[in-house]
């Protein structure tokens, strides 16, 4: 109990710090400047949307400004389908101007922002503690990490380093969904979304491909989930949580037949489905403004949650489809992060 009353702590600090503990001089470059990003991974389909958006497209005012002129390439070790793509997408960065470089290091003194974009989750916090340290904001791509200890020292991490990062699936910024959260149906009581749900060994179930529908799920439904359930068959996920005020949210993850992204939310004054997915430029003009103002779009309680409920599901399945309530499983992630940052040597 102790450890999650000081996880709560480091939460509301970090509600603070979006805005205020934000490393100042490097927020971005001087006013008409031109801001450096650079790609810390190059496996993952992303990287070339992305880097069109601010280097071909840029054109436009919500993307005005940027330019993508570093990358270092290597991405996952162990995740076959993902280290398998890097030659290829090197290429078609460099196509764009990018400038290939040797070393995270390296990339840090090329760049004044950051976009954390290998595939695989389970590197990103040794990833992403170099950039924190030098101060400069970092876009973290899903999954975040690939645990919610390593979610928390992350988020601890960038507070320690008054840096703050963002991470998101482009799932939250579906018109749809942004319309939902805006109060469009007025009080959101309850949400069922879907998605596809693939699965990988090296991940937690949901954190590989369900964290789109997950995501989608508390953009409507907002941060307060309490507890978990979930049911799981060779081809389908079924996992509900219980939000505070006893509002009920659901996710369904799919491994076989029709699919796609989307689902219904339940308002006070409509009913609504939340919609067609909107492809990535909306989450890249998110980016765009969190490298201008140092502000996350989403708050980091919120995004910590999305990882909690998935871990709890995990939890779930674990013990037979029981309940599982997010402060447990918050209890232990909390004192495993700072067993991982005194690992890592940003503790003592």
């Amino acid at each position: 109990m102790i450890a999650f009353v000081r996880f709560l702590s480091l939460c509301c600090l970090i509600g603070l710090a979006s805005g205020l503990l934000v490393n100042q001089p490097e927020l971005a470059a001087a006013e008409g400047d031109v801001i450096k990003v650079g790609i810390i991974g190059l496996d993952t389909s992303h990287v070339p949307s992305f880097t069109k958006t601010f280097n071909v497209e840029n054109s436009e005012p919500d993307v005005a400004g940027f330019q993508v002129v570093a990358a270092y390439p290597q991405g996952s070790t162990v995740i076959e389908s993902s280290y398998s793509r890097i030659p290829k997408y090197t290429e078609e960065v460099k196509a764009m101007g990018v400038e290939i470089v040797g070393s995270i290091d390296e990339l840090i003194e090329k760049v004044d922002v950051v976009m954390l974009e290998t595939n695989d989750g389970n590197p990103h916090l040794e990833q992403v503690l170099p950039c924190l340290k030098a101060g400069k904001l970092t876009f973290i791509d899903k999954p975040i990490a690939g645990s919610l200890a390593d979610t928390l020292a992350i988020f601890k991490a960038s507070e320690i380093y008054k840096t703050p990062v963002f991470s998101s699936s482009s799932l939250r910024y579906s018109p749809g969904a942004q319309e939902i959260r805006g109060g469009a149906i007025g009080d959101v009581l309850g949400c069922d979304a879907y998605s596809p749900a693939s699965l990988d060994s090296t991940h937690p179930d949901l954190y590989w491909y369900g964290i789109h529908g997950v995501e989608t799920l508390f953009t409507c439904m907002g941060a307060g989930c309490e507890s978990v359930v979930r049911t799981q068959t060779e081809n389908f996920e079924q996992v509900t949580g219980v939000w505070s005020g006893g509002r009920i949210g659901t996710f369904r993850g799919i491994r076989d037949g029709a699919s796609g992204y989307g689902g219904t939310a339940f308002g006070s004054k409509q009913i609504r489905e939340i919609g067609k997915y909107a492809g990535y430029r909306p989450l890249v003009v998110e980016i765009a403004k969190f490298y201008k103002t140092g502000e996350s779009p989403v708050p980091n309680e919120e995004t910590i949650q999305i990882y909690a409920f998935m871990a709890a599901a995990d939890e779930s399945k674990a013990q037979g489809g029981k309940p599982v309530m997010i402060k447990d499983v918050m209890d232990k992630a909390a004192a495993d992060a700072d067993a991982r940052l005194k690992e890592l040597g940003v503790i003592k």
